[in-house]
């Protein structure tokens, strides 16, 4: 390889790293990884029979 590759390639890569870092920020900002609701909600929307099937998983996971 020459070192013009190199450089092209180096480029390339810290700018696709610096544009998944912006997005990581923006992601942050805007609220997309709060999720303080989730297991509160995803309990009522939970079924009998999928929460019934979870809990003896859970209880053969313990024997």
């Amino acid at each position: 390889m020459t070192n013009g590759m190199i450089a092209i390639m180096l480029g390339v890569s810290l700018l696709i790293g610096l544009l998944g870092l912006i997005a990581f920020l923006w992601g942050l900002r805007s609220g997309q990884f709060d999720d303080e609701k989730k297991f509160t909600q995803g309990l009522l929307m939970d079924g009998v029979d999928e929460l019934n099937d979870a809990y003896k998983n859970d209880l053969k996971t313990k024997e």
